[in-house]
């Protein structure tokens, strides 16, 4: 069963081998690609759409993917930007086995290599000061902080992980060669301390994108890329309006998605939305996202 981007379940093929019970395999209407994903629970988040586009991978770059969780991020590198090689690391290790299948599922064995480890150990799997790009949507979520997700992949990707952010950042600085790029996606009311993480490990803030609903709204996420060893000096873009007036996709959203995309009623992936929600932060004042 092929979920389409109307969220549709369609009997157009048979259930490739390598789809497990409470998976199903989505279309994500890039170069033909598709992506295993659970039924229920875990599933990958708008976010990790944005954070794709926004890294800009070059060709030829040597990139890391750092919580990978489905492999989402390399799949849509991989269909963007050719010629790169990614790894992508992930703790839990059924996620990372539903990503790898996901790769051979596509035929990017040579492209795409997952593995399954310790955010802290990637360094030791690929070699130190290797990387031109790392790309991570990281555990956000402080011990405290809040409501825990009932789901338990949930709950370690967003901070249960036990990897508090500046190990983290330290760990993706340590895939990096000098100049690298990092790039990451946050709640907006963290920013400082996801600066303050990333300069501790030589990683200096760069390139700064607030994500808004709309125009009159708030921000709720921050697109941030940094420079290993980089020069002080941050570039404010203008800020992604991911919604119209009416509702629907912004030009710039309908663009990310792909243009063949209708809007919200068909966008690629149906059942995504932001991995940031206010529930998830109630607790902590400083850190609920407004």
């Amino acid at each position: 069963m092929v979920r389409k981007g109307n969220g549709e379940d369609v009997n157009e093929e048979p259930m490739p081998v390598g789809i497990h019970e409470g998976e199903i395999l989505e279309d994500l209407q890039r170069n033909g690609l598709k992506i295993i994903q659970k039924r229920r629970g875990f599933r990958f988040c708008t976010d990790s759409v944005l954070l794709a586009d926004f890294c800009a991978a070059n060709p030829g770059e040597r990139v890391a993917d750092m919580g990978t969780g489905s492999g989402v991020i390399p799949l849509l590198i991989a269909a963007r930007t050719d010629s790169v090689r990614i790894h992508g690391f992930e703790l839990q290790t059924d996620l990372a086995d539903m990503a790898q299948r996901s790769v051979r599922l596509n035929g990017l064995e040579e492209r795409i290599s997952i593995h399954n480890c310790d955010a802290r150990q990637a360094a030791g799997q690929i070699g130190y000061g290797q990387t031109d790009l790392v790309v991570t949507n990281p555990p956000y979520l402080q011990k405290g902080d809040g409501l825990v997700s009932p789901d338990e992949h949930s709950a370690i990707a967003r901070g249960g992980s036990g990897c508090p952010i500046e190990e983290w950042m330290q760990a993706c600085s340590k895939l990096m060669r000098n100049g690298g790029r990092i790039c990451t996606v946050f709640p907006s009311a963290q920013l400082m301390r996801l600066c303050d993480a990333m300069r501790a490990a030589g990683l200096e803030p760069k390139r700064l994108r607030l994500v808004l609903a709309r125009p009159d709204k708030e921000a709720k996420l921050i697109l941030l890329e940094g420079r290993k060893q980089g020069r002080p000096g941050l570039r404010i873009l203008p800020p992604l309006i991911t919604h119209d007036g009416e509702g629907g996709f912004s030009p710039e959203m309908r663009r990310i998605y792909g243009e063949n995309s209708g809007g919200p009623e068909e966008h690629l992936f149906p059942a995504s939305g932001s991995c940031y929600n206010e529930s998830e932060s109630k607790g902590n004042g400083a850190d609920k996202p407004q």
